[in-house]
């Protein structure tokens, strides 16, 4: 946690445990610098863990921090902590629009139109940050997650510079092995426009 630079804003895309993290967020919130933006009626979790500068984006809603301004935008998704709550807060993605450049946090979303439309409204985006994890068996994950395969088909129609594969690698969330995703990307993608980075790997996108 020391290591990491000043964060602005810590994009949260839903609410499941693997994305939202309380005690990660509570280290975040401490250093005091960053403001919290969740999906539709999820900021009542965070804030009774008394963690403030919390905003709620719906679906097309923007808000503007800094130098640049964070867009709400559609994932096909669903969102859950326990077994009554199902689907009571949203799930979303980010397009995150610079002065001369855009970045889309496509959060964790199957494979749909919304690629298209978030392309059409915004334009491509220099970067595009695009899930490709847990999506076996596809008879019950392909309405939530994306194949390596899809994943290629959303990069090349956002007409994305570069993409760079999330949602992968950490967890074993699904019956595909923690290297599968990687695999089928490195098999299925046309180029190195879409990489694929080892934890704790950065790199420098022009």
């Amino acid at each position: 946690m020391e290591d990491l630079p000043p964060i602005d804003a810590v994009l949260i895309s839903h609410n499941h445990f693997d994305h939202l993290d309380l005690p990660t967020l509570r280290q975040l919130a401490a250093r005091g610098s960053s403001t919290f933006v969740v999906a539709a009626r999820g900021a009542r979790l965070l804030r009774s863990q008394k963690i403030e500068s919390v905003h709620e984006l719906d679906w097309g809603e923007s808000l503007a921090i800094s130098s640049f301004i964070i867009h709400c935008v559609p994932a096909l998704h669903f969102s859950a902590r326990g077994i009554l709550d199902r689907n009571k807060t949203l799930w979303c993605g980010y397009v995150i629009e610079y002065p001369k450049s855009l970045v889309y946090f496509a959060g964790d979303t199957a494979f749909g139109s919304h690629f298209a439309q978030i392309r059409e409204k915004f334009g491509s985006p220099q970067l595009a940050l695009l899930p490709i994890g847990a999506f076996e068996p596809r008879w019950f994950m392909s309405p939530v997650h994306m194949a390596p395969q899809e994943a290629v088909r959303a990069h090349e129609i956002l007409g994305a510079k570069t993409s760079i594969a999330i949602h992968h690698g950490t967890f074993q969330l699904a019956d595909d092995g923690i290297a599968t995703p990687q695999k089928q990307l490195m098999a299925c993608r046309r180029d190195d426009s879409f990489m694929i980075l080892e934890n704790g790997q950065s790199a420098e996108i022009a």
